[in-house]
């Protein structure tokens, strides 16, 4: 069977719950596969493909958020079996926000839960980051105070010029962005921020508690940008916990109906 371009490595049907992953700026699903390998039985990583990059090499990059998400929904819903979850590191996360939205706005299949990390919520304005023009050793020195990026990534200028086209449009995404009030969204939305985060500090990342009806939780994890990959075992654990759990079927109270307490 061929590789299904927005989800080349499946999207789990035979597993009891899915999380679609969003990738940050510059990378691909490939980063998700190697990051869900630890996930707890039950759940079923399927990371998300953007063009541009990896399998879509070919492709030209979306450089705004509005058209990927539409394309990203429409995808999901044609693909993607119920119950699931979506998760979106720093860009990847605003992009999970509004194809959430999106499919809302559609009548599309909602996820079950919302995972961000590494991106202010959305009402806050986005910091620009001129990236276009710069020359590959101040780029380099940019996605290193970032953390994050493999150094020897960084020393690669033939590696740093390939990454300049497709980071700038990824990076158009986010900050050419502009907040459209809705409605909070009825399900819950989990955040995990790096305590020393120089993109979207503990504060920013708590207003996200806002865009949600159905309860939010905070954890804050030692460590910068990519906090999230370096602490995978308690993410995946806190993951699998809300996911499980939410797409565990009621069970009957002799005694009355079951009340689940939302998330919070």
């Amino acid at each position: 069977m061929a590789k299904h371009p927005w989800f080349p490595f499946g999207t789990g049907p035979e597993a009891p719950v899915r999380l679609l992953t969003l990738p940050h700026a510059g990378a691909g699903a490939a980063v998700f596969r190697d990051w869900g390998r630890g996930m707890p039985g039950g759940v079923a990583v399927c990371p998300v493909q953007p063009p541009g990059r990896e399998g879509r090499y070919a492709e030209a990059p979306f450089d705004r958020v509005a058209p990927l998400v539409r394309e990203l929904a429409e995808q999901i819903t044609a693909s993607v079996s119920v119950p699931y979850a979506v998760l979106g590191h720093s860009t990847g996360a605003l992009c999970a926000y509004e194809v959430v939205r999106e499919l809302r706005r559609t009548g599309g299949p909602l996820p079950a839960h919302l995972f961000v990390c590494g991106r202010a919520a959305p009402q806050v304005p986005p910091v620009r980051h001129e990236v276009a023009d710069l020359p590959v050793a101040e780029l380099a020195a940019f996605l290193r105070e970032l953390e994050g990026t493999p150094e020897g990534m960084l020393s690669d200028h033939r590696v740093l010029e390939w990454m300049q086209p497709i980071l700038v449009a990824d990076l158009a995404v986010n900050e050419c962005y502009t907040f459209q009030p809705e409605a909070p969204l009825d399900i819950p939305i989990t955040a995990f921020v790096g305590r020393a985060d120089p993109v979207a500090g503990e504060e920013l990342m708590e207003l996200w508690r806002s865009e949600t009806a159905a309860g939010f939780r905070l954890h804050v994890l030692d460590g910068g940008h990519f906090a999230m990959f370096d602490h995978a075992a308690f993410v995946h654990a806190e993951i699998a916990g809300a996911l499980l759990d939410e797409a565990a079927p009621a069970v009957p109270d002799p005694d009355g109906p079951q009340q689940r307490l939302p998330h919070g």
